[in-house]
């Protein structure tokens, strides 16, 4: 072959090359990811960093994610930003729709089964993505689910000592769900629901004397300054979210591929944010400490009085499901989810919480059973 000729070889292979890689920097589709809460949170970082993260690679390169601040999709916002293209991927809380999701909220209400925070994350997870009436709201609102995860266990940061069911009286505290709604009025306190990007500004105003929430939230939202005590009481964990809801548009568009590599990605992504759950937990009541919050503990009078009552709710869940969103058998489906936070227990409990190891296990458990030429449509 001439000289000639082989530069003309070589130039043709290179421009190829170059038309190649071109071609997949503009194939590659970069998604707008809003965790609609500040930096220091456990659903930034690293929900949604881990995302942003692995994305890439885990899509071989067809994926990319720009994060986006509170400030322009807060999580009180979502539903909005999601429907109007503005947020492809967003964490949204279904506890905010009560109306729209009374079958998702069925379960993920059922706030003090948690015990475990990885094993809540993947029971809700499976019990979501084989629930068909849950399906059917989502799609609905143009929502895909992917992954939950939980956060570590609440307890009671307030104003005012908490320790005795007389406590309660005259008490208001700042609730996240139905079911701590219902569990303050039974101890007769007043929950008052209230966002929880805002309840700083509550409790430093006296507007609420206390919040239901993780010790986590001292730290995400500096709560050590606005609080007095710490009641250490078992109060369940918060795992009514999805922690990567896709817009349905943006599902639409990707091969079936990138959408297996998403979910897996945010299984992740869910249970390391899980983890990092119980870290800050840690953290936040050495914080409060350390701005002297005193830690006190709960009597037996009222331990009591929280296990009669989460043995009760059951059924008035149940019931009140029938009576106000017509779920046709709800105590059958709240047995159900029983049964997977039991199943998913004993498999959390076997990888030692590790996040890595249940991620893998909700993948095979769960995910390697989706057709993703059809989930979510």
């Amino acid at each position: 072959m001439s000289t000639f000729k082989k530069r003309l070889t070589k130039g043709v292979a290179i421009a190829a090359g170059v038309v190649a890689c071109f071609g997949q920097a503009v194939s590659a589709k970069e998604l707008r990811l809003a965790p609609g809460v500040p930096p220091a949170h456990p659903a930034t970082d690293p929900l949604y960093t881990s995302l942003q993260e692995s994305l890439p690679e885990a899509s071989g390169g067809n994926l990319s994610g720009k994060l986006l601040g509170p400030e322009i999709a807060s999580l009180g916002d979502m539903r909005t930003g999601i429907k109007s293209g503005l947020v492809d991927i967003g964490l949204f809380l279904p506890a905010y729709f009560p109306a729209d999701l009374p079958e998702f909220n069925l379960v993920a209400d059922m706030a003090f089964l948690g015990s475990n925070p990885q094993a809540m994350g993947a029971a809700i997870t499976e019990y979501i993505v084989t629930c068909e009436d849950c399906q059917d709201e989502l799609k609905k609102l143009g929502i895909v689910f992917t992954s939950a995860h939980s956060t570590d266990i609440y307890r009671i940061l307030s104003n005012k000592p908490v320790t005795d069911v007389d406590d309660f009286k005259g008490l208001r505290l700042r609730v996240g769900g139905p079911q701590y709604s219902r569990w303050v009025e039974s101890m007769n306190g007043s929950p008052a629901s209230i966002p929880v990007g805002e309840q700083f500004e509550a409790l430093s105003q006296g507007v609420i004397d206390g919040t239901v929430a993780s010790s986590a939230d001292i730290v995400s939202f500096r709560l050590d300054d606005a609080i007095k005590y710490v009641t250490e009481i078992p109060l369940g964990t918060f795992f009514s979210d999805i922690s990567h809801a896709v817009s349905l548009n943006t599902w639409k568009s990707l091969p079936a591929e990138d959408r297996r590599a998403l979910i897996e990605v945010s299984s992740l992504a869910s249970a390391k944010c899980t983890n990092r759950w119980a870290v800050l937990s840690d953290k936040g009541i050495k914080m409060a400490s350390d701005k002297g919050v005193e830690v006190v503990q709960p009597s037996q009078a009222l331990l009591d009085a929280t296990n009669a009552f989460v043995e009760r709710d059951l059924k008035t869940a149940a019931t009140q499901a029938s009576e106000r969103y017509q779920i046709e058998n709800a105590a059958g489906k709240l047995e159900r989810f029983e049964q997977l936070v039991a199943k998913w227990e004993q498999i959390a409990a076997d990888a030692n919480n590790d996040p890595a190891s249940v991620a893998q296990a909700m993948n095979q458990e769960i995910w390697s059973k989706v057709d993703f030429n059809t989930y979510g449509l």
